[in-house]
């Protein structure tokens, strides 16, 4: 129905950035939401952000002002660029799409999730 491929991540120096990037394939009718987490201790995952179009964004604490979300709605992409890069923010980033896809039965509603992206931060 709805696939999502996350290339990017990679490995950075302390203070770097780079830019996460996750595009959404399939019957899409629209993506309501997309957005990013990563695993937390006591949690499967915890939110880093998401973007619900039209301006509508959200980040954590941990990012905010680090970190900005962008959508390219013709490609099904989302974007999340971050900065000044901490070795705390080394995880696994998932990407996370809230899609309306096109099934024999009319339009449904669901969550995806990406295979994830490993990004590294270290000296």
């Amino acid at each position: 129905q709805v696939q999502l491929v996350e290339p990017g991540g990679g490995s950075v120096q302390p203070g770097g950035s780079l830019t996460l990037s996750c595009q959404a394939s399939g019957s899409i009718f629209s993506l309501v939401a997309m957005g990013w987490y990563r695993p937390a201790p006591g949690q499967e995952r915890e939110l880093v952000a998401t973007d619900a179009g039209g301006g509508n964004k959200h980040y954590t604490d941990y990012v905010r002002g680090r970190a900005t979300s962008a959508r390219d709605n013709s490609k099904n992409t989302v974007y999340l660029q971050m900065i000044s890069l901490k070795p705390e923010d080394t995880a696994v980033y998932y990407c996370n799409a809230d899609v309306k896809y096109y099934t024999n039965s009319g339009v449904k509603r669901s969550d995806y999730w990406g295979q994830g992206t490993q990004v590294t931060v270290s000296s």
